[in-house]
């Protein structure tokens, strides 16, 4: 095991001038970014760490939920695997609904709900990834040029103690499993059983952990 006292952390500041940056915008930014959260409605939480702010549209009659000890990282320098935007958290409609639980991180990418997206505890989002509950426009052209925005939709539910690796595509209606890893680049277009690893194009299990 590591040593993970507070010199560690010191020295690791020390080691890596480019966090002690980060770290010090950060907290310079902390008003701004409760204020950010307290006007979009939703409550501020307990060690809660910001680098850059994220985007947030949210509907009024929409809902979007936080637990404790949440990591958004949304500017260039904050990750080596550099955000290709801030993190956008977007409640398209009325009635829509995030819910997200402790221990959550992710860099840059978008979590868009139509309908619902629930994420559960300790799950990590890798750089660039996009979590949808809907298709955001009909497939029939009639449709799609008659009512642009009248697209299917179905709840995304990712269980505690995923991991998403970067540039991951998750479509609407899939269960992700608890504890499963999804490898990176990856489209999850189905279900996915909880203790595996999936990958590929569309994601499937690759073996179990």
């Amino acid at each position: 095991m590591g040593d993970y006292s507070p010199s560690f952390y010191v020295r690791a500041l020390f080691d890596t001038p480019w966090k002690a940056h980060n770290s010090i915008i950060r907290h310079l930014m902390i008003p701004v970014a409760r204020l950010k959260f307290a006007l979009a409605g939703i409550p501020w939480r307990r060690g809660w760490l910001l680098y850059g702010l994220p985007v947030l549209l949210k509907h009024r009659q929409s809902t979007i939920t936080i637990g404790d000890r949440l990591s958004l990282r949304s500017t260039l320098r904050s990750n080596p695997l550099a955000p290709n935007h801030p993190v956008v958290l977007c409640t398209w409609r009325a009635g829509a609904r995030i819910v997200i639980g402790n221990d959550f991180g992710m860099t840059g990418g978008s979590i868009v709900a139509e309908q619902e997206i629930v994420i559960g505890n300790r799950v990590t989002i890798g750089a660039n990834c996009t979590i949808m509950d809907t298709d955001f426009h009909p497939l029939d052209a009639q449709t799609r040029y008659e009512r642009p925005y009248d697209a299917a939709t179905a709840p995304v539910r990712i269980e505690d103690d995923v991991f998403v690796g970067m540039n991951c595509l998750i479509l609407k209606g899939i269960t992700i499993g608890a504890g499963s890893v999804i490898g990176a680049g990856s489209v999850v277009a189905a279900d996915i059983p909880p203790g595996v690893i999936a990958a590929g194009v569309p994601a499937k299990v690759v073996r179990a952990l």
